[in-house]
């Protein structure tokens, strides 16, 4: 089975693997803040709930958890709301982020299960591991295929999130500032707050389709 994984298929996985895990969105944006305001060490169980929680995620779909978003699409719309909510809140926590020894009660980085959890409701994290598995899993190999394109987005991802939490740490004595630090806070949750714009205009759009289709349709003849 693992033979229908040809070596030009694997590339391709990869090099979409790293390309989606390293450029901006929800994951990297709260890590790099996480580096900022408690330094690498502290940040270490927020990347690995990211990437082992992402990686985890991505099997779960692959097992057949996409068929289940197919079968009720109202269940994909019901997570968006999900997201939108706790984005928003995440980005409340990023902003009012304090670095130690100033932090205040209630001020740290997410925790390790945290970051796993958030993988269900990070809008770019699902459509990765959705994408993934419909397009790099070879066609019938059941869990094994599955099992593959989860191990391979796993190993990709760590490297890729820890250079975003490695470069908030290296911007952190510059930020040391008060005012500084506030600043780079509130760009980071402004950023989040952005981030959900692509999911709310497909939102909107599907929404504005389906109402023009209720509307265009003719009402079926009566019999």
């Amino acid at each position: 089975m693992l033979r229908t994984m040809t070596p030009e298929l694997l590339s391709a996985l990869i090099l979409f693997a790293f390309a989606s895990s390293i450029t901006p969105g929800p994951n990297n944006i709260m890590l790099m803040a996480s580096g900022v305001n408690f330094g690498m060490r502290r940040t270490l169980p927020h990347m690995l709930g990211v990437s082992l929680g992402h990686g985890a995620m991505t099997l779960i779909l692959g097992l057949g958890l996409v068929r289940i978003f197919e079968l009720i699409p109202w269940l994909r719309s019901a997570l968006t709301i999900v997201s939108v909510f706790y984005l928003l809140w995440l980005a409340w926590k990023v902003a009012h982020a304090a670095p130690p020894p100033d932090a205040r009660e209630g001020s740290r980085p997410l925790s390790f299960l945290q970051a796993a959890g958030f993988q269900w409701v990070n809008p770019k994290a699902v459509y990765m591991a959705v994408y993934a598995q419909t397009t790099f899993a070879p066609e019938g190999s059941g869990w094994i295929g599955a099992v593959i394109v989860a191990g391979v987005f796993a190993m990709t991802n760590l490297p890729s999130v820890a250079t975003w939490a490695w470069g908030g740490t290296q911007i952190r004595r510059w930020l040391r500032a008060g005012a500084r630090l506030r600043i780079f806070n509130w760009t980071m949750a402004a950023l989040l707050v952005a981030s959900l714009y692509p999911m709310l205009a497909a939102l909107l759009a599907a929404e504005v389709v389906s109402r023009s289709f209720a509307v265009v349709l003719p009402p079926a003849p009566p019999f």
